[in-house]
């Protein structure tokens, strides 16, 4: 088993405590509503959030994947801090063990914030994972915080 650790930083221009609102803390319900072809359902199968929680995502249509199942492994509203491992779906391909993601949103000068991102890619045997996979990973995951932040700025009362 190998470790591939890739690290990214988005910045926007709304503040990290209505961002980490918005993209963790209410996720599960603002995505599907505002992504609804990355995004179909979400629902937890153990627990309600909190670190140990267990939840099941369903793709939107037009996705190559079905589902994923995702373990919230630690929360830290204070800190703008969340890490989750996808721990079981055809987005592991029966070539990863898992996937775990650390995120954490700081504030930056200007008033808005920076997300920084740590995904770590637990492959089985000796598989190598290869940076075009990473790549649209990123690219899919970049487009959905751009569509929360979109979503913030046209409705700048939400959270």
């Amino acid at each position: 088993m190998g470790v591939f650790t890739y690290e990214s930083e988005v910045t926007t221009a709304i503040p990290p405590c209505k961002m980490f609102k918005a993209c963790i803390l209410d996720g599960d319900k603002l995505i599907p509503k505002v992504v609804p072809q990355a995004y179909k359902s979400v629902e937890y199968i153990q627990g309600n959030g909190k670190p140990g929680s267990i939840k099941k995502v369903t793709f939107g249509e037009g996705s190559q994947f079905e589902y994923m199942k995702q373990k919230v492994e630690a929360l830290d509203e204070e800190k703008f801090a969340y890490t989750y491992s996808v721990i079981e779906g055809d987005v592991l391909m029966n070539k990863l063990e898992k996937i775990t993601y650390e995120m954490k949103m700081e504030a930056s000068p200007d008033g808005g914030s920076v997300c920084k991102t740590t995904s770590k890619y637990y492959t089985i045997g000796d598989f190598e994972l290869k940076e075009e996979g990473i790549k649209a990973g990123k690219e899919k995951a970049l487009g959905m915080f751009k569509a929360i932040e979109a979503y913030l700025q046209a409705n700048p009362d939400a959270y």
